[in-house]
């Protein structure tokens, strides 16, 4: 529990942060974090590392690699964004969100070198910079045993990309960020294939051809050990099971079967392949079988296609783009048996809005449109039109803050679910921003029932 003194002095470091350049302010380039680095005295090169980049299964990877790993008996230091709630959960030690004294004395530890380098950079360093930077701090004063690093954005000039990983994995690439990482998908996967070490281990998901061909000539060129999806290691079997799935799996070093995931959807069991397999290979060798199935039944993946709610089901996932929207849509349809799907869509305006409304639509009955807090965030007419065209107006409503739209969304569910032989849901979806909201704006909703 955070006392009220240390809470003062956690708005304070975050408010200090904020005042830099936001995450979503790239200016490409490893020179600022490389120089805190280096007056820091390397942290990052004092813990083995496992490296994470993707567009799509960063966080839920990085999660269930974590977990693993500490059912091996590993220290573990986990570094993942955005944040849903709060800041502290970026920098994740042995499973759970730094300590506040934890955080606090790592970001006096940094605070004045941030503005040593500021004086001497055409650039100050930005918000990821310094949390990624405090990362590396802390895992080096804990200290980890493995540190596990999500990419924030792209790859090779991410500022994660200092650590010497001894593996890279690459989830599934798709079409995002597409002003910083490229026009097509074969530039983002070359921008991503940067956190590729030379001679390392390289653990790749299935990927289309042409990536797959970017993907493969990187590894080339580094002279890396490469584990594929399909190839080396795959999904063997997936059942559906009460509150997730039971997974067998093809590892790199042997077979596992009867794995319980309690998470939902076929993405997720992909998931659960790429990271047992990048586990294998730091390791090695097989794991034991039970040490593999207790990490997996220990998963969980907030706001990531998580139920909330129980009456009405209230179902929240940080999808925010297209093949996130499209897996949700997926999982809706293959795991769940509702009669009618409530939709509530916040989503920033950068993203590719009408591309995630159309792979929402088959799967949603009524769409209520709003917006999350972020200043990003597209505004609720110009999504109302755009969710018009796709689901016409009989089916579209529009709230103007989404407290107010997930509270029409239960109502209107609630009543529904009373008339009705079937179980309807409201599912709120579009960006991590909104799962994180929602998150606290569900909670304040059942606490006010009770």
């Amino acid at each position: 529990m955070t006392s009220p003194e240390d809470q003062l002095v956690l708005n304070h470091i975050y408010d200090a942060l904020l005042k830099r350049w936001p995450e979503t302010r790239i200016e490409p380039s490893l020179q600022r974090i490389s120089a805190i680095c280096d007056v820091l005295g390397s942290p990052q090169l004092s813990y083995p590392t496992v490296h994470i980049a993707g567009t799509n299964g960063k966080t839920t990877t990085s999660r269930m690699i974590d977990s693993l790993f500490r059912e091996l008996g590993y220290r573990t230091g986990r570094y993942t964004s955005p944040h849903l709630e709060t800041f502290l959960e970026r920098v994740a030690i042995n499973g759970l969100p730094i300590p506040a004294e934890g955080m606090i004395a790592s970001y006096n530890d940094i605070a004045l070198y941030l503005d040593l380098i500021d004086s001497r950079q055409p650039h100050p360093i930005s918000f990821f910079e310094a949390v990624t930077a405090l990362a590396f701090v802390a895992f080096a004063e804990f200290p980890v045993d493995v540190g596990i690093f999500e990419a924030g954005m792209g790859g090779e000039w991410d500022a994660t990309n200092v650590v010497q990983s001894q593996v890279s994995v690459i989830t599934p690439i798709g079409l995002d960020h597409m002003e910083y990482l490229g026009n097509t998908i074969e530039e983002i996967a070359l921008t991503k294939s940067g956190i590729i070490k030379p001679e390392s281990h390289v653990v790749l998901a299935a990927q289309p051809a042409s990536v797959a061909t970017v993907l493969t000539a990187r590894v080339l060129e580094r002279s890396a050990i490469a584990y594929r999806e399909g190839v080396e290691f795959s999904l063997d079997r997936r059942d559906i099971a009460v509150g997730g799935q039971l997974l067998s799996i093809n590892g790199v070093h042997g077979h596992y079967s009867d794995i319980y995931l309690p998470l939902y959807g076929a993405h997720q069991s992909i998931n659960a392949s790429v990271a047992l397999a990048a586990v294998e290979a730091f390791a090695g060798v097989k794991l034991d079988e039970e040490v593999v199935r207790k990490a997996f039944a220990n998963v969980d993946s907030p706001g990531r296609l998580e139920v909330l709610y129980r009456d009405p089901t209230v179902i929240v996932d940080a999808a925010h783009n297209p093949h996130g929207a499209r897996a949700l849509a997926t999982t809706l349809a293959s795991e769940f048996d509702f009669e009618s799907v409530f939709g509530v869509l916040a989503i920033l305006g950068d993203k590719d809005v009408l591309g995630v409304i159309q792979e929402l639509e088959p799967v949603i009955d009524r769409l209520v449109v709003t917006q999350n807090s972020s200043d990003r965030a597209i505004s609720v007419d110009r999504l109302y039109e755009m969710a018009i065209g796709v689901f016409g107006v009989d089916r579209v409503y529009k709230e103007n803050d989404l407290r107010t739209a997930i509270t029409y969304a239960m109502e209107q569910c609630t009543l529904v679910n009373q008339v009705s032989d079937g179980i309807s849901a409201v599912v709120i979806t579009g960006s991590v921003v909104t799962a994180g909201e929602t998150r606290a704006i569900v909670r304040s909703i059942a606490g006010a029932s009770e």
